[in-house]
């Protein structure tokens, strides 16, 4: 039975084809079938990418916003690379104009301002009385707390910022001041004068020491910023 199943068997290959040659045959066949449709689906892959990298890279980039700086610069450039080196010179003078206008314009807008601020204090010859009266009212009050007579120092400040000298001060810091700034140092001034008048009454010769170089100093910054430290005396 054996020997009739073989010899069947072997019918069915040429005489010079093993069985076992014929199955290496068939699986080396397979093989090659399955790497070849592999290597098509690879490369299929790859034109795919290839294709959406070039569609990116040739995609348009986002304009950004020029400002005028920012369009001369660009102009400029496209100029040295059509001229080349030979430019330099005009280049360099192209951007010292345009940096010399925008110093003109910054100039104008701060003598503007500057003229319109000597205008105000022009003609505001009371407000600046108010002020001259905040200066005399000051030394006083520093002369009496530098001697520790702080009831000669009470009866100059009033007992309290509700006096007159106070609020007429308060009329010309609301007229003069228009910076932030200067709001500040008039707020530090209101403030601090409160805690003098407060130390004063209380006899706290220390405290009111603090608080009265505090609101000194305030004023004085305050006459600074608003270029009326040359016109007030005794500062």
């Amino acid at each position: 039975m054996a020997t009739a199943f073989l010899s069947t068997a072997n019918s069915f290959f040429p005489s010079s084809i093993s069985p076992s040659t014929s199955s290496s045959c068939s699986s080396s066949s397979s093989s090659s079938s399955s790497l070849g449709t592999a290597l098509v689906y690879l490369n299929n892959q790859n034109v795919q990418r290839r294709t959406l990298c070039k569609a990116f890279n040739e995609s348009p980039p986002p304009t950004p916003a020029l400002t005028k700086r920012g369009f001369s610069l660009c102009f400029i450039t496209s100029l040295v690379l059509a001229a080349g080196n030979g430019c330099s010179n005009a280049i360099a003078a192209i951007l010292e104009a345009d940096d010399d206008e925008e110093l003109l314009e910054k100039v104008k807008k701060d003598r503007k301002k500057r003229l319109e601020r000597q205008g105000v204090i022009s003609s505001s010859g009371q407000e600046k009385g108010y002020l001259q009266d905040v200066v005399y009212k000051l030394s006083e009050i520093g002369q009496a707390i530098d001697n520790n007579d702080l009831s000669t120092a009470s009866s100059v400040l009033g007992g309290s910022t509700d006096t007159e000298w106070v609020k007429n001060a308060n009329v010309a810091f609301n007229k003069l001041s228009s910076s932030p700034e200067e709001k500040t140092q008039v707020e530090t001034f209101n403030s601090s004068l409160a805690s003098l008048i407060s130390s004063v009454t209380k006899n706290d010769v220390e405290s009111s020491k603090v608080a009265f170089v505090t609101s000194a100093t305030a004023f004085e910054k305050w006459t600074t910023l608003t270029g009326l430290v040359g016109q007030l005396k005794g500062l």
